[in-house]
């Protein structure tokens, strides 16, 4: 029998979509790839097969997918050429090792030219050409991580200050990454589902200040919206230390372990309603209903961004 491939189990997302996949099936069905030996051994020691990756070089890439059936490619935490060289990579090293279907986690509106989103070039990217390799795949369009946005908020609490950001009424149906790895796991194990595209969207679309009155209300603060423009939004991330690009230096513990071009064109995207998609996608691929924001923010503690992962070189 030919097995489950999950990458990026070292990673946030692929974590979590590793522990649900144990749940969900034999571990002699699957295969772990990531970059961290480290993490790697705990899978090992824990019965399931492990194959350290790096997706930067296509060179015995296809040696690491032999005996694989599908594969999910867990998008690399870099933005541009970067990325898409070595999504490129994986695609072309499961096609040569026989992998058949491709599950891939991409974006809300990743297709749309008019998404002024940075992130969304390189999922557009992957996803034709996972299209133009003759592949069978899934894509899991998802939505903005909420716990992104609960550890903003906190921020702004910490500092007793207004949450301040370019999304302004814009609309998004915030998606935790814990159901977003969730979805991971289903796609992988769905037999039934072929060249689908799913829009893996949360419980209700809602505006910033919506998000934040539910906070509020959750947490007993007193947080404010302030809308400002895209370069004052620039400005903040750089007082925080937030490189402008994933070629930057990230902080340790950032509350914001991202880029802020990356974060401020998706705001400048929730802020046009391109990413104001709306589907039960979710519940009709995993039978559950998503994590609401109220639930999120009534047990905070356990839906922070936390760290960023990635040891790519």
């Amino acid at each position: 029998m030919k097995k489950i491939i999950l990458t990026g189990v070292d990673g946030n997302l692929g974590s979590v979509a590793a522990s649900q996949l144990m749940k969900l099936t034999k571990k002699e069905n699957l295969i772990f790839c990531g970059y961290s030996t480290e993490v790697l051994d705990t899978y090992a020691k824990q019965g399931v097969e492990t194959r350290q990756t790096d997706f930067n070089t296509l060179d015995g890439l296809a040696d690491k997918f032999n005996n694989g059936e599908v594969l999910a490619l867990i998008s690399m935490p870099f933005v541009g050429k970067k990325r898409q060289q070595a999504h490129k990579n994986v695609i072309d090293a499961a096609k040569e090792a026989g992998v058949k279907k491709i599950i891939y986690t991409s974006l809300v509106n990743a297709a749309d030219p008019t998404n002024p989103s940075i992130e969304k070039i390189d999922h557009a990217f992957t996803e034709e050409y996972i299209k133009k390799s003759g592949l069978d795949y899934i894509f899991l369009r998802n939505s903005q991580y909420a716990e992104a946005m609960i550890t903003n908020y906190f921020t702004f609490v910490h500092q007793g200050s207004n949450l301040q950001n370019n999304q302004g009424d814009g609309k998004m149906a915030y998606i935790s990454r814990k159901d977003c790895a969730k979805a991971v796991a289903y796609a992988l194990l769905a037999d039934d589902l072929h060249y689908k595209i799913l829009n893996i969207n949360g419980k209700q679309l809602m505006t910033i200040s919506d998000f934040i009155e539910i906070g509020n209300k959750e947490t007993g603060n007193h947080v404010k919206y302030q809308f400002i423009s895209d370069e004052e939004n620039y400005a903040i991330f750089d007082a925080m230390g937030v490189p402008r690009t994933t070629e930057g230096k990230f902080k340790k513990d950032s509350e914001a372990p991202f880029s802020s071009e990356g974060m401020v064109t998706f705001g400048q995207a929730i802020r046009e309603n391109k990413m104001a998609n709306f589907t039960k996608d979710f519940e009709y691929l995993t039978g559950d209903k998503p994590i609401s924001v109220q639930d999120m923010f009534e047990n905070s503690q356990n839906f922070q961004i936390g760290q960023r992962h990635s040891l790519d070189k």
